[in-house]
Parts: structure tokens; sequence; C-alpha cells
């Protein structure tokens, strides 16, 4: 087959996905890649360090810090789960700060990116809603704020289609004016990944690219540009529906082999004979195929992502308070958020 599958290749925003495809490509574990996995609770944590440039150009991702936690059971609706999650992301995000060299009295400016008329895109501008917002305070009353809180603002710049402004070029103005430490950006992601949609937050230091997971090249909000940190926090909200085949093909694979395996009969063999055939480019291309008459992939969020997206930007903005505020603590955690 002669396919263009430029615009089809199966993407995504998770550096350990990134890190499960480069190792399948190269046959085994990658130099210049530190990863320490931790699972308790039903939550797993993995913390990876990408050290060298070759590992970032096999991954396809910038040099830095990179924490994922992984919970299935988010689906599940748990109130008790959710507070454990809020618990960890916390711990976790706290001891990163101090990884990158973050002072514990940092002033923080906090951004919501997304577009809050799209539900699975969301995420970001829901978070700020959530968050505890302190500047004001420090700005007119600094003596009457009590200690264990830090200069927290918060902003959700919208997006361009909405705007006509870069969200990059919104925030830098804001940081010139308003002289933060550093920069949290909340966006949401995609995923490879079925089991990773809606279950899983990424923290990484390297900033964050507006509509990087849906194709569009944008303006990206990072050091280099900025001039201060830039830390991303990012949840996968949707799927392409081309990875979504190549997942269900993969599956099928796999059922089918095993059952040849078992004894089954020819007739499975020659069945999955084909799809052993065909690499995984060439699946893509015949879901590039059927996709045509609609000139691009399809996006696809699982159908209960609206009660979803106020249960994670929950999760995360509570953490989020415990980890910038000494004076909010688990117990009174609750009384800052919605």
């Amino acid at each position: 087959m002669n396919l263009d599958l430029r615009n089809y290749a199966v993407r995504t925003d998770l550096a350990v996905e990134s890190k499960e495809i480069a190792e399948t490509v190269h046959g085994g574990p990658l130099s210049g890649v530190q990863e320490q996995v931790e699972e308790q609770d039903g939550i797993k944590i993995t913390r990876l360090d990408v050290t060298d440039e070759n590992a970032s150009r096999q991954l396809g991702r910038m040099m830095g810090h990179y924490i994922t936690i992984e919970v299935p059971g988010l689906r599940s609706h748990d109130t008790d789960l959710q507070e454990k999650v809020s618990a960890a992301f916390a711990k976790e995000f706290g001891e990163f700060l101090n990884k990158i060299g973050i002072a514990a009295g940092a002033k923080v400016l906090i951004v919501g990116l997304g577009n809050w008329n799209v539900t699975p895109d969301a995420l970001g501008p829901l978070v700020v809603e959530n968050v505890l917002v302190t500047r004001h305070f420090f700005e007119l009353a600094r003596d009457q704020v009590a200690p264990g809180y830090r200069e927290v603002s918060a902003i959700a710049p919208g997006v361009l289609g909405l705007t006509g402004i870069e969200s990059s070029e919104v925030v830098q103005g804001i940081v010139e004016r308003t002289k933060p430490d550093l920069i949290i950006a909340i966006d949401a992601l995609a995923s490879r990944s079925l089991e990773r949609v809606n279950t899983t937050i990424q923290i990484a230091d390297i900033g964050i690219h507006p509509g990087s997971g849906i194709g569009n090249k944008r303006r990206g909000l990072t050091q280099e540009i900025l001039g201060i940190p830039c830390i991303a926090i990012g949840v996968p909200t949707v799927c392409y529906a081309s990875t979504i085949v190549n997942n269900v093909l993969d599956l099928m694979k796999s059922h089918f082999n095993a059952e040849s395996d078992n004894g089954q009969g020819t007739e499975t063999k020659q069945i999955m004979g084909l799809l052993n055939d065909l690499s995984e480019g060439e699946r893509l291309g015949l879901v590039k195929e059927v996709l045509e008459p609609l000139g691009h992939d399809l996006i696809v969020t699982p159908k209960e992502i609206d009660e979803f997206i106020e249960d994670i930007a929950n999760v995360i903005a509570s953490g989020l308070n415990l980890s910038l505020h000494e004076a909010i603590t688990p117990d009174n955690v609750a009384s800052y958020t919605h």
C-alpha cells in the first residue's frame, strides 16, 4: 500500500506511553531514561527522568522530569479514592517542586488551558475555579494574611478560537505585570491507551504547548518563552479513533493467536494471518481509508465525561491547594473547593 500516514500516527501526550512505544521499536530499555515505579492502594506512580539528548529523540519528549499517576478506580466515582488520589498528588507535587528547585514561598500563577465550552477540554478552567487564589490578599492586606499561605493567582485565558489571542501571549503579559516565580499550566491530553483515558494524571517540568494533543501546533508556555519555570499538569480525556481501532486489532490478534496455540483450528490462523502480516502503520492506513470522507481522524471521549471532568478537576485542585499552602491539610481541604 502507498499511503500517506503522517496524520494517522499513534499520538500520545503521556511520557510513559512514549517510553513503551520507544522500547518496542528499539527492542528493550533505553539508556538515558531513569524509571522508578511505585504502587499502593490502587495508585500507580511512575517517575521518569529523561537525562540525555539521544533518549529525548528516541522518546519524542524533551529532557526533563515526568511523573505519571495512574488510578484505574477513578472511573468508579469513589469519593474516598478521590481523596487518596488528591493526597498522593499533593505529596508527589510537593516533592516535584523541591526536586526542580522551587522555593517554599515562591509566587505561583496557575493557568487553566482549554475551552470551557467543550467538556473534554474544560479541565483547566474547572481547576482554576477550584484552586485557592490569594494574591489579592497579599497585595491589599499582606499584614492580615495568616502564616501557611503563599501568593497564588490563577487565570483561564480561553482558546485562540474564542479570543483571537494565543494563550501564551495572554500569559506572557500577565507574567510581565505580576512577576510570579512559577507557572503551573493545566490542560487536557490525548492518550494512545483506552485504559489511561480518565484515569491518569501527568506532571512534567517541560512546560506545555496548547492544542498539541489534537495536532494543533501553538506557541508554548515554556521557560524559554516566559522566563520562569513552567510545570505542566495534564489528564488524558480523549483518544483518537484510529488509535482505538489499532488497540482493538491488537487485542483481537492476541486473542486469536492464543486460541490458535490452544489448537482451536486452522480457520483462526488463516484469518489472523492477515493481521499478523500488517504493520502498525498499515493498520492505521486502513483506518485512514475509512475516515477519508471526513477529511480527518475522529477524537473520541467517554460518554461519562461530564461527571468525570468535574471529579478530576476537584482532585487536582485539592492536590494543588494541599501542596501549595502549608495551612491547608487533608482535614480541611474540602473547605477550599466547590
